[in-house]
């Protein structure tokens, strides 16, 4: 019965509303007649009221008509249509005082009508519509469940069409209790009838003072720094801290406003913005024969998805793990099918006579070189294996590369590499160094690309802290102050096949990767994430640093500088000076130690080929 009322409702809804204002006009109208009674004798107008009334109210549902009132949603009216609504009122009482002036001019209707009938007739239009809006844009909580107190940070455009989306709602269980703004203009005010209580500073007081569950951060035009501090306050809080994100990007994408609204993810503590590169039909990639080895690897396998989706005439992975590179092929055919040329190589990249051998048969012309150990402590144990894995592959790789015409090789390196303190940092300096000195003779644009972490990646710390508090805890951090540069897969792996687009041959590119994190701090806002206190629910504990780690990470050499490129947020290490010669006689020696695994005297031929290199604590097995 109910279902049938609606639809009456609705589909009636332009004819109720003009009978409704027909009515509600006609009274007000004639209340003004019952107001001037006693100083007027009503019986001398009786006939021209009531014909008065009828002009009035015709008048008023013409005009109305004429324009598009009763085409409105007022249940979504904003500003503009209230505005519409008093223009046309205005207009009606100006057209009706004009013809009943003409009509009436032998019994003139009093004053007092004009005026009064003016002002109660303009309110009622307006204050009926603005009644109804309210009514339906409000909802009782809903029944059976405790509704979830609610602090709204921001007191903008964004917080208001947010506030404006939850009220409406039926179904939200969100009590929206209070906001905070830093405008100090805006504090003790109101926002969609929710107070703003103070500034960004104040919300952990807040939250206990107003015992909230939830915070919703509606702060999309925010700085990063300014919102990397927010929301570092509200994950010292124990709220549920959700995000809107740009409404910009939402209207864009098509999707609804609080369907938007998302938790916090370790991204957004990052201290920047993601750095958005094209990945689809980069002419790096597009029709060409794209070797990646490593390609089951975190870094290597979104090489390979990015690659696919810019259609190369044939992707070659190369990958040791049978597992890995079976999981890679079965995504691509899943996603591509036939339309993607798929080639999966099991090879180690260090049999150089093997890597050689499928470079000359497969003739690709991009390799894209991710395969490495990166593991810093596990290196320190077993340094040679390190060059092997890292030095000899890259070095065999370039010099199949240059004798097979490969048009471009890119290495991924890292930012452990400058001034290492690790192995594996040093071996990946040796890397660049190698690629440097070949681009001095070499038709094939060597190059390198440098980057921090990688979020989720294997073997880093985020999945490493997940792990531990998903166990109880503890987790453990080597040191208080250590700090890291972070970056998600999608920006590293586009940087990476946007270096082999406008590479010339020889360069170091590098990502502006904003403000290193503290990792502590990191551990803290992945157990508060997780909807835990650290140090009451989850204990973190301090190991110590482990051999070859360093408190920070660098991205260039403190001798060096970098200049930009046409990408925004790309840039280019300045070279240095290098010795081609002297790289490959060091690289000679430095492989033959290796082989015969002479690790002390492999970590010191590493020591000797980077000057850079500053000593820690090791150990060598």
């Amino acid at each position: 019965m109910t279902r049938k009322r609606e639809g009456f409702l609705r589909k009636n809804r332009r004819f109720l509303l003009i009978c409704f204002d027909a009515f509600s006009l006609a009274a007000a109208y004639l209340i003004t007649w019952i107001a001037i009674q006693g100083r007027t004798s009503l019986a001398e107008y009786r006939s021209t009221m009531f014909s008065s009334t009828v002009l009035f109210v015709l008048i008023y549902l013409i005009v109305f008509v004429l324009m598009g009132i009763y085409d409105s949603l007022w249940r979504y009216a904003e500003i503009y249509e209230f505005f519409r609504c008093l223009l046309a009122a205005v207009i009606s009482v100006s057209v009706y005082i004009g013809i009943s002036v003409f009509i009436y001019n032998n019994k003139t209707i009093p004053l007092s009508v004009y005026l009064m009938s003016s002002i109660f007739s303009v309110s009622v239009t307006l204050y009926s519509r603005l009644t109804y809006r309210m009514i339906r844009n409000t909802r009782l909580a809903p029944s059976g469940n405790r509704r979830r107190r609610v602090m709204v940070v921001g007191a903008g455009e964004a917080a208001s069409t947010l506030l404006h989306e939850i009220f409406k709602d039926p179904n939200s269980d969100n009590n929206v209790v209070c906001a905070v703004d830093d405008n100090p203009q805006k504090l003790s005010r109101t926002i969609m009838g929710v107070k703003i209580m103070g500034q960004t500073k104040d919300i952990p007081a807040l939250v206990t003072q107003c015992n909230i569950d939830t915070i919703l951060i509606a702060i999309p035009s925010a700085e990063e720094q300014d919102k990397r501090r927010i929301l570092n306050l509200c994950s010292k809080t124990p709220c549920t801290i959700r995000l809107l994100p740009d409404i910009t990007k939402i209207i864009s994408s098509g999707r609804d406003l609080l369907a938007a609204v998302r938790d916090i993810r370790v991204e957004d503590l990052l201290g920047r913005e993601e750095v958005e590169l094209d990945s689809g039909n980069l002419a790096s990639v597009a029709d060409k024969i794209v070797m990646v080895t490593g390609g089951g690897g975190s870094i290597g396998s979104e090489l390979c998805y990015q690659i696919a989706a810019s259609s190369p005439k044939k992707l070659i992975i190369i990958e040791i793990s049978e597992n890995a590179a079976y999981e890679v092929e079965q995504n691509l055919q899943m996603r591509y099918g036939e339309d993607l040329d798929i080639d999966i190589r099991i090879a180690s990249v260090r049999d150089g006579d093997k890597m050689g051998i499928l470079i000359e048969e497969l003739r690709p012309d991009i390799i894209f070189h991710a395969a490495a150990h990166k593991h810093v402590p596990l290196m320190e144990i077993s340094p040679e294996e390190a060059v092997k894995n890292n030095v000899c592959a890259t070095f065999n790789l370039a010099e199949s590369s240059e004798r097979c015409g490969v048009g471009t090789f890119v290495l991924v390196s890292t930012d452990k590499a400058v001034n290492p303190t690790s192995i594996m940092g040093a071996t990946k300096r040796i890397c660049e160094m190698i690629l440097q000195a070949k681009s001095q003779s070499s038709k094939t644009r060597f190059v390198a690309v440098r980057f921090g972490n990688v979020l989720g990646s294997s073997g880093s710390v985020i999945p490493l802290f997940k792990n531990q508090i998903a166990a109880g805890g503890p987790v453990t951090v080597t040191h208080p102050d250590i700090v890291r540069y972070f970056m998600t897969v999608h920006e590293a792996v586009n940087l990476v096949i946007r270096a082999a687009e406008i590479a010339a041959g020889g360069e170091i590119f590098i990502l502006d990767m904003g403000y290193q994190v503290r990792i502590l701090d990191l551990a803290e806002n992945l157990i508060r994430l997780a909807g835990f206190l650290p140090y009451r629910d989850i204990a973190i504990e301090f190991t110590g640093l482990r051999p070859g780690e360093k408190l920070y990470e660098e991205l260039l050499l403190s001798e060096e500088g970098m200049k930009s490129t046409e990408h925004a947020k790309i840039f280019i290490e300045n070279p240095q000076e290098i010795d081609a010669k002297r790289v490959f006689e060091d690289y000679e020696q430095l492989k033959k130690l290796a082989l015969s695994n002479r690790n002390e005297e492999v970590v010191a031929k590493v020591i000797s080929m980077v000057p850079t290199f500053k000593l820690s604590e090791r150990v060598v097995g």
